[in-house]
């Protein structure tokens, strides 16, 4: 192991160890987003064997529809889970957006400059790859967001199952990576996707999302204010013609993100603790259940690298995705002052670009809206974005087995709490208390060790050792 290092941000190399403070926050948030991919992946399975067994029941609950139809909103199953449940799954997205932009990695445009290019590459090369193979197979290139976006719920819940002790730092570069990609998604939704406008409702959500912003501002509390106010934004969001889950956005990046004197978290930060399970453990999950489920057959698997469309989306996703984060992190390092953390090598950042070709829960909602009205050709891209996805994970599993030892190393060093303190060692051993305790460790177990080696010398005097 290198030497500790001074944790300040401007000394930090890229993928170098975490602040305390930094390294907490992304411990708590990978734990419910590890969960909740977890969940997500047994949604997803359900669907699949629901769809597969039982398809008529499938499609029968999916198309349900319940809802006011005088405020619009009458919907099927589906559709409230896209638009609706979804919603809060970008609200979470808009609260830790906030706060890496004002208390996290991208504060600093130096620091923010990796992630920010790493998730804009990351994009960019699995739509030109998704163009250039319909392009060549004469396809549709209404298709060209679906690969872009990362599941970083979906990536954890791989992480966990692989069981890789990813050091923190790699962790983090994952996370805020996700963080930047959701963001261009969302813009991507808003921009593309949106369809004709309805000004008076449209108007009405502005005007709902200045109160939501007004009573921030002034103090007021109470969720019997703020979840019927929130309602109210989204109806008023969806019946505008803008994608429903804007609103989440919206109301996210409003939140208070950074704290005050004598607050242990600020409003951003306790929301999304209270929010996050419930979009984790609930919201995507249920989302997956009616968006996952298609019928896989030989021949729609085989459909899946011969049509144009399809194919487009697994290279992207298996290849794009690679290549651009790869490449743009490179290439922002090697024009930039950023040093790569001497413990790790370029193949981690190659096996992490690879883990975010995981795409399921953004790209299977781009992947509706995209091709709305072809119900066969939706089905069949939602299938190449499961094959996609499955490719990623065992192509990003055998590159991080192969530094799993490594990765095992760093994580271990990080965790290692010699002084039970609570805090991990690497983060005291500047505090002069530190080490006083670690000398009493230290001086209690050569004691031990002393007052053993004194009864085995006694054992073997009175004849009751070995000879």
């Amino acid at each position: 192991m290198t030497a500790p290092r001074d944790n300040n941000r401007d000394d930090r190399p890229f993928l170098g160890r975490l602040t305390l403070p930094e390294r907490n926050f992304v411990a708590d948030a990978l734990r419910a987003e590890t969960v909740g991919g977890i969940l997500l992946l047994l949604a997803a399975v359900v669907a699949l064997i629901w769809a597969n067994t039982f398809g008529g029941s499938y499609e029968s609950v999916s198309d349900f529809h319940i809802g006011p139809s005088s405020l619009g909103l009458d919907l099927s199953i589906q559709h409230w889970a896209a638009d609706g449940l979804l919603a809060i799954f970008f609200f979470v997205a808009g609260v830790e957006l906030k706060r890496e932009l004002v208390a996290g990695e991208l504060r600093d445009p130096r620091a923010a400059a990796l992630p920010v290019v790493a998730a804009l590459c990351g994009m960019i090369a699995p739509a030109l790859v998704y163009l250039t193979v319909t392009g060549i197979g004469g396809g549709s290139a209404a298709g060209w967001a679906v690969p872009t976006a990362t599941d970083i719920a979906f990536a954890l819940a791989v992480l966990a199952v692989l069981g890789a002790s990813l050091p923190s730092a790699l962790r983090a570069f994952l996370l805020t990576l996700a963080v930047v990609d959701d963001l261009f998604a969302i813009m991507i939704i808003a921009v593309f996707f949106t369809e004709d406008l309805n000004f008076a409702a449209l108007g009405g959500a502005a005007a709902g999302l200045l109160l939501f912003w007004l009573l921030l501002r002034m103090g007021v509390r109470g969720w019997y204010v703020y979840v019927p106010l929130a309602l109210a934004i989204w109806g008023l969001m969806y019946n505008s013609g803008v994608h429903a889950t804007i609103a989440g956005v919206a109301m996210g990046l409003m939140l208070r993100c950074t704290r005050r004197e004598g607050e242990q978290q600020s409003p951003g930060e306790h929301i999304e603790h209270l929010v996050r399970p419930i979009s984790a453990g609930f919201a995507v999950p249920l989302f997956a259940l009616f968006s996952a489920g298609v019928a896989v057959t030989g021949k729609s698997l085989g459909d899946v690298f011969t049509r144009p469309e399809t194919l487009g989306v697994v290279l992207g996703l298996v290849v794009g995705k690679a290549l651009g984060i790869f490449g743009g992190t490179w290439l922002t390092a090697r024009f930039t002052k950023a040093e790569l953390n001497t413990d790790l090598r370029w193949p981690d950042v190659f096996a992490l670009a690879s883990l975010a070709g995981i795409g399921f829960t953004v790209s299977l909602l781009i992947g509706e809206l995209a091709f709305k009205g072809d119900a066969v050709l939706t089905d069949e891209v939602k299938a190449s974005v499961l094959v996609g996805s499955l490719i990623a994970a065992i192509l990003a599993g055998v590159l991080l087995k192969m530094r799993v030892r490594t990765y095992q190393a760093l994580y271990a060093e990080e965790e290692r709490d010699d002084d039970m303190s609570g805090i991990p060692d690497v983060y005291e051993q500047d505090d002069p208390a530190y080490h006083l305790r670690m000398a009493a460790i230290y001086e209690e177990k050569a004691a031990e060790h002393r007052r053993k080696a004194d009864a085995a010398g006694a054992s073997r005097e009175d004849g009751d050792g070995p000879a």
